[in-house]
């Protein structure tokens, strides 16, 4: 009866896998308001999320709300992304937030988040397809407005940085229905028509429905075609658009493209001052190494005594013809030695002494077959003999011409005993050179001894 009864810790768990293996809470999108909201000390937030007829608690941890671009707070429209699971020390289920907007712009994220899984799973945001930023670029493209304060934070920096790069503008609408299709066609005609080394794609800050034209899928694939690399800078640091995940690299605002864009040339002329004097210092530490050398050398026994170095020369040379003409004659006495140890040994294995012990070998092995076939004929013949002779003595017609006979009752069976007879039952003899027919007219059973 006790086996009945669960804990209460056992039936949480079991509610909580439960809840855990149902597919349908694993990712769950709500729109409620928040109450009861707490920041803890640790980061995480812990509040309730609520309409009309209910409420869940929610839970949102630090690693999940980092990211946030707004506070949250009591009373707050909200669209929140996450999963339903038990909380077992309480025994309740709870909402888990993974990601939390404010309610009004819901649709807009959802499609972003749409079209950035899809364009990620097609690869257009793969690493592998990402190309580097250019050094030092001669000529850099800049689409954007011409008359927004994007283009002149980039071109003030640019040219502050290194004034002489050639930049071209090429003028398009950065929000309204216009702004995707223009900034698509303008990455397409720089490919076509300009010679840049680098295209700087962006606009300055604003509400996300002011950045859409950079979330359109045609723009993400504009720059994903593009043999340009380009610099995505496209409003503040904490704006992300899909056009960031396309581009080759992403500045967190226009001025910062222009600083990745182009090197300052103060810097590299400070690069240049310091390489050169290294340069001038290694070349100096050469020079003097080579001076040292010389005086090494003026000072040497070759350039003090040339004519007795020569003479000494001389007599090494002489030295040396000697060694190599011995060792040369030496190398030669070897080789002929050699050469006649291979003529007698190519005359040991040459093809007519070969023959000659191998036809010898045949005649012996020959002679050997016949002496070996003679042998075993005369077994053969021999236990022929003895087998025939075996045989003649169990033959029946052998043993009859002995006087022997063979008798057979009215069945032709071989009459084995006497109880296989009876009276007056005609039986025959089987005798060497007949048969004799009779009949039973007594019988005597041996007896035992």
């Amino acid at each position: 009866m006790e086996d009945r009864y669960l804990t209460v810790t056992a039936l949480t768990r079991y509610i909580k896998q439960k809840i855990s293996r149902d597919s349908h809470l694993k990712e769950v999108w709500l729109r409620g308001e928040i109450s009861n909201f707490k920041h803890h000390s640790r980061g995480h937030m812990y509040f309730s999320v609520k309409d009309d007829s209910a409420r869940i608690q929610t839970v949102m941890f630090a690693g999940n709300n980092r990211n946030l671009n707004f506070a949250p707070e009591n009373g707050m429209s909200v669209l929140i992304r996450g999963e339903i699971n038990v909380y077992e020390p309480m025994g309740q289920y709870q909402l888990y937030a993974k990601e939390m907007i404010p309610d009004g712009i819901g649709d807009l994220h959802i499609a972003f988040e749409q079209l950035k899984d899809r364009l990620m799973k097609e690869g257009i945001f793969s690493d592998e397809n990402k190309q580097s930023v250019p050094l030092i670029p001669a000529h850099i493209g800049v689409i954007t407005s011409p008359t927004g304060a994007a283009i002149r934070d980039i071109i003030t920096t640019v040219e502050r940085r290194f004034p002489v790069v050639k930049i071209s503008v090429l003028p398009v609408p950065v929000q309204g229905k216009r702004a995707a299709s223009s900034v698509s066609r303008a990455i397409a005609y720089a490919n076509q028509n300009l010679e840049c080394d680098l295209l700087i794609v962006g606009r300055g800050g604003g509400s996300i429905e002011d950045l859409w034209g950079f979330n359109e899928e045609e723009v993400a694939r504009a720059v994903y075609h593009s043999h340009i690399p380009i610099i995505s800078a496209v409003g503040h640091e904490t704006d992300t658009t899909i056009i960031d995940f396309a581009a080759d690299y992403r500045a967190p605002t226009p001025t910062g493209a222009a600083e990745i864009a182009v090197p300052d040339w103060k810097e590299l002329n400070s690069q240049i001052i310091n390489y050169t004097r290294r340069l001038q210092q290694a070349l100096d530490v050469k020079v003097e190494h080579a001076k040292e050398r010389l005086q090494s050398l003026k000072k040497s026994y070759a350039f003090k005594y040339p004519k007795q170095l020569t003479q000494q020369k001389e007599q090494d040379l002489d030295r040396m013809m000697d060694r190599f003409h011995a060792a040369a004659e030496r190398l030669q006495r070897e080789k002929t030695d050699s050469a006649k140890r291979l003529e007698n040994r190519l005359h040991q294995i040459s093809p007519d002494k070969r023959l000659e012990r191998e036809q010898a070998n045949v005649r012996q092995l020959d002679n050997r077959l016949n002496k070996q076939m003679q042998r075993i004929v005369e077994e053969k013949k021999y236990r022929w003999q003895s087998l025939v002779q075996q045989l003649s003595l169990v033959n029946p017609l052998e043993i009859m011409k002995r006087g022997y006979a063979l008798p057979y009752n009215e069945q032709n069976e071989l009459i084995k005993s006497v109880k296989n007879v009876s009276e007056d039952e005609t039986i025959h003899l089987q005798i060497n050179d007949g048969t004799i027919y009779g009949k039973i007219i007594g019988w005597e059973e041996k007896k035992d001894e």
